[in-house]
């Protein structure tokens, strides 16, 4: 296999896995992120504990450190080097060694790795989950819709080359939105703004 290929994928998986929703819950003595509303280490659960500012923070750094690998790899390596390192980093945020692979859903970091691979893309999936989250108010339905209409706007946008990625990134936000589409499905989901949501992070 390609040297660069495992170093980018290396790199991506390390800088995906580091815990962002842990370590500022930490910093900011909010808790142990574990034992407060559904367990994840993302910026929705961060909200649950009543700091917007810890929560906006999460959001921002899980989708920077998508973004910052694709970057990275683009002024050092190549395409092919972008994308493992782009998939290594949300696998790296879903599944991060430091907390036994149990990680987050992957959202934000999915952004940041669309919106760092072309702009047009981060901004049509921006304006998917927006739409959507507004027409259903479900935060996980939001990201699923986005998610599965991703692969078609890269396939007819002049942006090809990254259908694959699209389509096995999808796969994997399905994968870990298994729990929200069963309660989507019984009509239990909670809704954005519910006090016992546990939506997407």
């Amino acid at each position: 296999m390609d040297t660069t290929l495992i170093l980018w994928g290396a790199i991506g998986y390390l800088l995906g896995s580091i815990p962002s929703g842990i370590i500022l819950a930490r910093v900011m003595n909010l808790g142990n992120l574990r034992d407060i509303g559904s367990g994840n280490i993302g910026a929705t659960n961060v909200l649950r504990t009543g700091n917007k500012k810890a929560a906006a923070l999460t959001l921002l750094f899980d989708a920077g450190k998508g973004a910052l690998v694709v970057l990275l790899a683009r002024v050092f390596a190549n395409e092919s080097a972008v994308q493992t390192g782009a998939l290594m980093a949300f696998i790296g945020h879903c599944f991060p060694v430091w907390l036994g692979f149990r990680g987050g859903k992957g959202v934000a970091t999915y952004f940041g790795i669309l919106w760092a691979l072309a702009w047009p893309i981060g901004a049509a999936a921006s304006v998917i989950w927006l739409a959507t989250a507004a027409i259903s108010r479900y935060s996980s339905l939001a990201a699923l819709v986005t998610a599965g209409w991703i692969p078609v706007v890269v396939a007819f946008t002049g942006y090809g080359t990254y259908a694959l990625l699209a389509a096995i990134l999808a796969l994997l936000i399905y994968a870990r939105h298994a729990g929200n589409i069963k309660r989507l499905r019984a009509g239990t989901e909670t809704k954005i703004g519910g006090s016992k949501a546990k939506t997407a992070d």
